[in-house]
């Protein structure tokens, strides 16, 4: 129950610093953000906007990737980094929605998992972004920030997301994500975190703040 209460304090904080929270990938269908955030992978959302500019031009749909050479997806996605493996999960994404989803993204997280390039992470994203659906995505910035704040001792992104899941409101899930998310991108930094102008300080109980 303190930890819950702990969590509403620390949740009503981020949502005053960052009233109206939506992903930064650009996308105008489900499977343009499905793509996008398998791009995102070791990469900043700037530089996928970037891609995607370009590559949704020519590759817009999942009959446009499955048909198109593993060297075009290539060539329009290099920048991001890891484009080798990104391409090949693309393509077997897209050829798998066709097969098995008629050719649309599947609306549920026990879909999306099995789709190639696509974890509970990815999942929860385009539930989320693309279908309003309540989803607790664990990526490099909440899974740090929640152990750090205490909400979590789990490393495991899966186990954190279920942490998480038991003291967040699920109407706040996609959200609290989010809040976390750029609040680490502005804030909770990986190696130099802004401890002193944190608004959250006082209810962290991290030892090693820095000065």
């Amino acid at each position: 129950m303190e930890l819950r209460k702990r969590t509403d304090k620390i949740r009503k904080i981020l949502r005053t610093i960052y009233p109206d929270v939506k992903t930064p990938l650009r996308h105008r269908t489900p499977f343009q953000l499905l793509v996008a955030v398998i791009l995102s992978a070791q990469c900043t959302d700037k530089q996928v906007n970037r891609v995607t500019q370009v590559l949704f031009k020519h590759l817009k749909t999942p009959a446009d990737f499955a048909a198109a050479s593993l060297q075009t997806i290539e060539t329009y996605i290099h920048s991001t980094g890891f484009f080798r493996n990104k391409a090949r999960n693309i393509q077997n994404c897209s050829r798998k929605i066709i097969s098995d989803h008629d050719g649309r993204v599947p609306r549920s997280l026990e879909e999306l998992v099995p789709l190639p390039g696509v974890g509970r992470k990815t999942a929860n994203v385009v539930l989320g972004a693309a279908f309003d659906t309540p989803g607790m995505v664990v990526d490099t910035h909440v899974a740090r920030i929640s152990r750090r704040l205490g909400l979590t001792t789990h490393k495991d992104a899966v186990k954190i997301e279920f942490d998480l899941m038991k003291i967040v409101p699920k109407r706040a899930w996609n959200d609290f994500s989010l809040h976390l998310i750029f609040f680490g991108r502005e804030t909770c930094a990986a190696r130099r975190p802004k401890c002193p102008q944190c608004p959250v300080a006082k209810l962290c109980p991290w030892s090693d703040k820095t000065t």
